[in-house]
C-alpha cells in the first residue's frame, strides 16, 4: 500500500536520511583512521585493511537481506533493529582493546548499517509520489554523496583533535549519541507497519545470493592492493556457478508458488534493467573517483588527507543543487537521467582537458570536478526515480535492495579496475589519472545510453 497521507513526511525523510548519512560516513572514516589504528593496537596493515573492508564486504553482501527483512518485518522495525545493532557495534569498535574486537565489531556494524540502509529507499517509495519523490530522492542522493565525503573531513578532523588522547576512537564513538537520538526519533515520528499477513523471508536465497556477492566483492576489495593473487581470480570464476545456483533456486521458489528473495518481475522489467545499468556506470566512476583522486592528491602530489577531502567540497555541493531544482522544471525532465549523464562526461572531459594543458591541482580543478558533481546529481536523482517509478510499490523492497547492492558492487569494480590502471602508471601521476578519467567518460556515455533505453 502506498502511504501518501502520513504526516510529518518531513520529519520521517530526516530520520532516514540520517541513518543513510550516517552509514555512508562509516564507509569511508575507517581509511582516514588506518595508520593511527594500526600504531595504537601495533596492528598489521592487512589486519587494519579488514577494519577498513570488513565494514564494507557485510555491508553489501547483506543489503538485499536487510531489503527483504523490511518487507518480512516490516520497514519501520528494521530500520530500528539495524540502527541498534549500528549503534551498538559503533560503541564496541570505539572501545575495542585489540585488532581482533574491532574487526569483528566492524562487521558486524555493517550488517546494521545493511539492514536499515534499503529501507531509506523503501521509506521514499511508501511516504512519496510524483515530484515529492523526485524531491526526497534529491535529497537522498545528497545524503549518498555528502556522506562519503564527510567521513573522509571528519575522519581527519576528530584523528588531529584527538579528544582527550583518545587518538581515532571519536571517529565510532561519535555514531552512540546520535543513534540513540536517532532510535527515539524513529520510534515516535516513523509510521508503525501496517498488521497484516507477511511474507516468509528465502533463506536459500540468501544463502546462495550472499555467497554469490562475497565471492565477488572481496576480491574487488582486495584484489588490487594485494596484486591480484591467484585466489582472488579462483573467487570471481567461482561466483558464476554461484550466480546460477541462486537463479535457479529462485526459479523454483517462484515455481512453487513461494516468494523469492528478489521478485521475478522486477527482474524481467526492461526498464529497471536499463536504470542499473545506467546508474552503475555513474556511480561506479563516483566510488573511483574518490578513491583515485586521493592516490594522485595524496601519494602523487604530496598533499595531506585534508585537502584530499576538501578537493570534494564543491563536487558535493554542485550534486546538492540537482535535489531541489529538477522538481521546479516544467519540462525536460523526462530526459534529465541521459542529460545528467551527458554533463558527468562533460565534466570529467573537462578535468582531462585541464590535466593535459598542463594543470595539475587548485581551484580551478575543484571548480570542474564540481562540473562532474552537478551531471551525478542530476543523473543519479533522476535514474533512481525512473526505476522505483517504473513498478508499483509492492516492490518497494525488492527494488530498494537491488539499486543499493548494485551501486556497492558498481563502486567496487569501479575501484578495483581505476586502482589497478592508476597503480600501473603512478610513476607518472597526471598521466595516470588522465587515463582513468577518459574509462570514466567511456563509461558514463554508456551510462546516457542505458538511460535513453530507460527513458523512451
Amino acid at each position: 500500500m502506498l502511504i501518501t497521507q502520513t504526516r510529518n513526511r518531513g520529519a520521517i525523510l530526516a530520520v532516514l536520511l540520517t541513518c543513510q548519512f550516517m552509514a555512508n560516513i562509516d564507509t569511508a572514516v575507517a581509511n582516514i583512521a588506518g595508520p593511527s589504528i594500526g600504531a595504537d593496537l601495533h596492528a598489521s596493515a592487512g589486519a587494519v585493511g579488514l577494519v577498513v573492508s570488513g565494514y564494507v564486504v557485510a555491508f553489501a553482501v547483506l543489503l538485499i537481506t536487510g531489503a527483504r527483512l523490511g518487507s518480512s518485518l516490516g520497514y519501520r522495525t528494521t530500520v530500528l533493529l539495524g540502527l541498534t545493532v549500528f549503534t551498538a557495534a559503533s560503541l564496541a569498535c570505539g572501545l575495542a582493546p585489540d585488532i581482533v574486537t574491532l574487526v569483528v565489531a566492524r562487521f558486524v556494524q555493517g550488517a546494521g548499517a545493511a539492514l536499515m540502509v534499503p529501507q531509506v529507499l523503501s521509506g521514499i517509495q511508501l511516504h512519496f509520489e510524483g515530484r515529492d519523490r523526485l524531491k526526497a530522492l534529491g535529497y537522498f542522493s545528497i545524503a549518498l554523496s555528502g556522506g562519503a565525503v564527510a567521513g573522509q573531513l571528519l575522519g581527519g578532523v576528530l584523528i588531529a583533535a584527538d579528544l582527550f588522547g583518545t587518538g581515532w576512537r571519536p571517529i565510532f564513538l561519535v555514531n552512540v549519541p546520535i543513534g540513540i537520538t536517532l532510535a527515539v526519533a524513529g520510534r515516535r515520528l516513523l509510521p508503525a507497519d501496517p498488521p497484516g499477513r507477511r511474507d516468509r523471508l528465502d533463506l536459500t536465497g540468501v544463502l546462495a545470493l550472499s555467497t554469490t556477492v562475497l565471492l565477488v566483492i572481496v576480491p574487488l576489495l582486495l584484489g588490487t592492493e594485494r596484486g591480484w593473487p591467484a585466489w582472488s581470480w579462483l573467487c570471481l570464476l567461482l561466483s558464476l556457478p554461484a550466480l546460477a545456483l541462486f537463479e535457479y533456486g529462485e526459479r523454483r521458489t517462484a515455481a512453487r508458488g513461494g516468494r523469492p528473495l528478489i521478485a521475478r518481475e522486477v527482474l524481467r522489467n526492461r526498464h529497471v534493467r536499463a536504470g542499473l545499468l545506467a546508474h552503475g556506470c555513474t556511480s561506479g566512476t563516483y566510488f573511483a573517483l574518490l578513491f583515485v583522486l586521493a592516490l594522485y592528491l595524496q601519494g602523487g602530489l604530496h598533499k595531506g588527507p585534508a585537502y584530499s577531502g576538501f578537493a570534494m567540497v564543491v563536487w558535493v555541493a554542485a550534486f546538492g543543487l540537482a535535489g531541489p531544482v529538477i522538481p521546479k522544471l516544467r519540462r525536460g525532465v523526462r530526459w534529465m537521467p541521459v542529460i545528467g549523464c551527458l554533463v558527468l562526461a562533460v565534466g570529467y572531459l573537462t578535468v582531462l582537458v585541464y590535466l593535459g594543458l598542463g594543470g595539475t591541482t587548485g581551484p580551478l580543478l575543484f571548480a570542474l570536478l564540481g562540473v562532474g558533481g552537478l551531471g551525478l546529481g542530476i543523473s543519479a536523482n533522476t535514474l533512481i526515480g525512473a526505476i522505483t517509478s517504473s513498478m508499483s510499490s509492492q516492490y518497494a523492497a525488492d527494488l530498494s535492495g537491488v539499486v543499493a547492492t548494485n551501486a556497492q558492487l558498481s563502486g567496487a569494480l569501479g575501484v578495483a579496475l581505476a586502482g589497478s590502471t592508476y597503480a600501473a602508471l603512478d610513476s607518472a601521476p597526471v598521466r595516470a589519472l588522465s587515463v582513468v578519467l577518459a574509462g570514466f567518460v567511456v563509461l558514463t556515455l554508456v551510462g546516457a545510453g542505458a538511460a535513453q533505453r530507460l527513458v523512451r
